[in-house]
This record gives C-alpha cells, sequence and structure tokens, in this order.
C-alpha cells in the first residue's frame, strides 16, 4: 500500500504458476524494489534466516514429533518453509549468489561424493 492506503500494484503481478529459481530470486528482487524500500541488512536477514527455520522446526515438531500444537497454533507448514525460502532468496540476491549455479554445482557435488554411499547404507534399507 502506498501512504494513502492504496494498493499500489495489483497482486497478482507476483503471482506465478511456476517458475525458476532464478526467477524466484528477480521476483524478491522486484518486491523489495517496489514494497520494501530496500534489503535488510545481511545480518539481519541472517538473524531473520534463524527464526524462520525456528518457526519451521516447531511446526514440524508439532506435526511429525511428539508435541502437539497448543491452542491457537496451526498446521502451517507450506507457509513456514515459504518464509525459510523468501529470507534465503533476500541473501542470495543482496550477495550476489546465484542460487541456480549453486543449486546445480551441489547436485553434481553430492552426486560424485555420494552416487554409491547412500545406496550401499544398510540402515536405508527396509
Amino acid at each position: 500500500m502506498d501512504p494513502g492506503g492504496a494498493v499500489r500494484a495489483d497482486v497478482h503481478e507476483y503471482l506465478l504458476p511456476a517458475m525458476t529459481i532464478k526467477e524466484a530470486q528477480e521476483l524478491v528482487d522486484r518486491w523489495i524494489k517496489e514494497y520494501g524500500v530496500r534489503y535488510f541488512s545481511e545480518l539481519t536477514n541472517m538473524a531473520v534466516l534463524t527464526e524462520e527455520v525456528g518457526e519451521l522446526a516447531r511446526v514440524i515438531a508439532r506435526k511429525y514429533g511428539d508435541q502437539s500444537f497448543k491452542e491457537g497454533e496451526h498446521d502451517n507448514l507450506g507457509e513456514e518453509m515459504a518464509d525459510v525460502l523468501w529470507v534465503l532468496l533476500c541473501l542470495a540476491n543482496q550477495t550476489g549468489v546465484d542460487l541456480t549455479e549453486e543449486l546445480q554445482k551441489s547436485i553434481e557435488k553430492k552426486t560424485q561424493r555420494d552416487s554409491l554411499r547412500h545406496i550401499h547404507n544398510k540402515k536405508l534399507m527396509a
């Protein structure tokens, strides 16, 4: 909203049926520039990311672990995952990291390092 309370852009402009990681980084950057004024500092965003991961952990502990949801809490697993992804995309943008490229490198590294490791892990065989 602008200071007068009017919506500045069509919300649907930010809703895409499917997107690449690069498109997600660009979408977040565009949103920050239009609505967020500027990125929080990298240190602040790291703290926010830690907070969001904690919120995700709380939902997982209640949904899949031994804890139960408190009154007023609900299963918002997807929302918490999206919040983690949002802040991670912010950090990538402001530090110049191309997450598509880095994820590809990570997959290649894991494939080379672990191509047989998990297949031969007796703990994973049921």
